[in-house]
């Protein structure tokens, strides 16, 4: 039994193999029996063929979420390859169910929704571990050109290139990992009050205002993602990122205003003869109901998107093999992401408070701050350069200099006027 176990490299694809080839040969008649006796409606042609795509890519999903964990050589990388990679099942899963659960979609779709967020997240620690290595990426940010917003945030000022740029562009993120929670859990309360109206845009019902705010944090989120990527574009050519990026902003991104255009036209009664229904007015189970069917596909799509852009094959041979239950227990771990999201709330509650406050409490409080940014090493508090982001919310470095003043003062080094001087002279005399 041992040798077995410690062969497991060997068996455990064709096992997995066997097990998902007995659940379509159980799953599949199952199916096709229930649609024919339903008639054969088109809510059950949407449910097979939709049904068809995700048994097509969760094969390719499981095949490489497997070979990561046989050839987990790099655990600081392929912890969040292979949380990226769970995206296909999750999606691909939860949309089917959709469809042939639709009185239901409102909560399965909560889980998909969250783990959009917790992708996006995964994706930056992932960038910022393969870049941050030598534990210097603040340094060659520090001696690289200045990167400037891009339209329509082109007006603000710009992130000072070295931590002031880490900070912002990590916590821009992590502000959609903490929203999107929130708004899903608001959005299932007010489903069960009967007032969220999915589909509908009305002024007395949550659902448009739950739109434009997940609209904004998802936004903000990818515009940090993408201004990350272009300070450094050089120093990743070698992972080759483009397709990585076009893998996790096409699902997310594109799949988020999907929705979101589907739901208007079925509103305006532009598409909703698609899918046979009880009531034509039931504007919320059309627009899920093909939102679904549609991410189905698409699932597929990226599930081969995935295999060639997050593939196993760089990580073979590389080092020593770890043991299989290492990747698994890092793929569950999740103190890494309740660490920076206690970090994160803690900047946000601290600019906060120091807007409350205003500058002189501010510069009060700057001796005893906690920002930071968990993965990077800390820089000594020496020069304004090297001071980290005043704010998440808006100041700017530029006042490091009479912040520094103001710690100086604080520790006793208070700067003494002429006159003050040789009075303190004249007594020593």
């Amino acid at each position: 039994m041992a040798s077995l176990c410690g062969r497991w490299r060997l068996w455990i694809l064709p096992v997995l193999t066997g097990l998902y080839a007995l659940l379509i040969i159980i799953l599949v008649p199952i199916l096709l029996a229930n649609s024919i006796k339903n008639g054969f409606k088109k809510q059950d042609q949407g449910a097979l063929v939709g049904g068809a795509f995700v048994l097509l890519a969760l094969p390719i999903a499981f095949y490489e979420i497997v070979q990561h964990m046989i050839h987990y050589t790099q655990p600081r990388l392929q912890k969040y390859i292979i949380r990226i990679l769970w995206m296909v099942p999750i999606y691909a899963v939860n949309a089917w169910l959709g469809l042939v659960y639709p009185e239901g979609s409102i909560y399965v779709d909560s889980l998909r929704e969250c783990y959009e967020a917790y992708v996006i997240y995964n994706f930056m620690m992932y960038l910022l571990a393969y870049l941050d290595a030598d534990n210097h990426l603040e340094h060659r940010l520090e001696l690289s050109p200045q990167v400037h917003h891009m339209f329509p945030l082109c007006c603000l000022p710009d992130w000072e290139m070295g931590r002031e740029f880490v900070h912002m562009c990590k916590h821009g993120i992590l502000q959609y990992t903490a929203v999107r929670p929130i708004s899903t859990l608001i959005s299932f309360i007010c489903e069960l009050n009967g007032v969220y109206g999915e589909g509908e845009f009305r002024g007395d019902i949550a659902f448009p205002y739950m739109i434009a705010f997940n609209n904004l944090s998802q936004f903000v989120a990818m515009y940090c993602l993408v201004l990350f990527y272009r300070a450094n574009a050089a120093a990743l050519e070698p992972m080759k990122p483009v397709g990585k990026f076009l893998c996790i902003k096409a699902v997310v991104f594109f799949s988020f205003f999907q929705g979101v255009i589907i739901a208007m036209l079925v509103y305006f009664d532009v598409i909703s003869s698609i899918f046979d229904t009880d009531n034509t007015d039931d504007i919320r189970n059309i627009s899920s109901k093909l939102q679904d069917f549609l991410i189905c596909i698409e699932m597929f799509l990226a599930a081969v998107a995935h295999h060639y852009s997050f593939s196993y094959k760089p990580y073979v041979n590389l080092a020593q093999n770890q043991a299989w239950w290492d990747a698994f227990r890092a793929m569950w771990d999740v103190s890494d992401v309740h660490n920076d999201m206690k970090e994160h709330l803690g900047v946000v509650g601290s600019s906060l408070s120091r807007r409350i406050r205003g500058r002189s409490g501010y510069q009060q409080s700057w001796g005893s701050a906690t920002e930071r940014t968990s993965l990077l090493s800390e820089a000594p508090l020496t020069t304004a350069k090297s001071a980290p982001a005043c704010s998440f919310l808006g100041y700017n470095t530029a006042d490091s200099g009479q912040i520094l003043n103001s710690i100086d003062d604080s520790r006793g080094f208070v700067d003494l006027s002429p006159d003050m001087q040789d009075n303190n002279h004249n007594i020593n005399t």
